[in-house]
């Protein structure tokens, strides 16, 4: 039996949404049922059970992971590339959480659009 995924914590859905407000660049959806943003329809940043986890480059990560920040694992041995999740410490500062949010969406920016799928016909 698979495990289930635990709802977000309101106050980090809160926190999510507040930081993102100042973001028009990000496109809001969901993502494993969670929000989360898309800038050029590539994923950027986004909550996943009580975590936070940003899109970013490979030294970017690195500083990250310096201050406690891990791998991105929505089911665990098997990480998403380029994806770290924030460690609480930058989650309780909120100068710190909107620089890392920025880099996360310059970053994605910068990546090539990815291509809408064609819309399914209807039989």
């Amino acid at each position: 039996m698979a495990a289930r995924w635990k709802k977000a914590p309101p106050e980090l859905v809160e926190l999510f949404d507040e930081v993102l407000a100042a973001e028009p660049r990000a496109e809001r959806r969901s993502m494993f049922g969670y929000p989360a943003a898309f800038v050029n329809g590539n994923l950027a940043t986004g909550l996943h059970q009580d975590r936070w986890m940003l899109r970013l480059p490979e030294a970017d990560r690195a500083a990250l992971a310096k201050q406690g920040g891990r791998p991105f694992e929505p089911t665990p041995g098997r990480p998403m590339g380029e994806y770290v999740v924030l460690p609480q410490a930058v989650l309780a500062k909120r100068s710190a959480l909107g620089g890392w949010v920025t880099r996360a969406l310059d970053y994605t920016g910068a990546l090539p659009a990815k291509k809408k799928k064609p819309a399914k016909r209807k039989k």
